[in-house]
């Protein structure tokens, strides 16, 4: 599994459009298949979350970059999301390993 982590605090007030921006976009962002998207909020700062892109493989990751650049619905969604952050997110790709010796 391939993991992608933005991390980001949506902008003053903005936090209920965030919610629903998500719920419209999580579909569509999971529709090719091999992707789950995830949401956790901060319970000490509840602007502040964290967005969990999980690819099921290099495959499934590989296809969706490929996907993002000209596809005009997701660019109008990454615009959308971008303009309810009150800065740019973090964007980093953990390494999974595996806790077994």
């Amino acid at each position: 599994m391939i993991e992608l982590h933005l991390r980001g605090r949506v902008a003053a007030g903005r936090r209920a459009d965030l919610v629903r921006l998500l719920a419209e976009a999580i579909p569509f962002y999971e529709r090719p298949g091999g992707i789950r998207v995830r949401v956790l909020w901060d319970l000490a700062n509840p602007d502040r979350f964290v967005e969990i892109i999980e690819y099921a493989d290099q495959d499934s990751h590989d296809r969706d970059q490929l996907r993002v650049e000209p596809d005009p619905e997701m660019i109008a969604y990454l615009h959308r999301w971008r303009e309810l952050l009150a800065g740019p997110p973090q964007v980093s790709m953990p390494r999974n390993r595996s806790c077994a010796p």
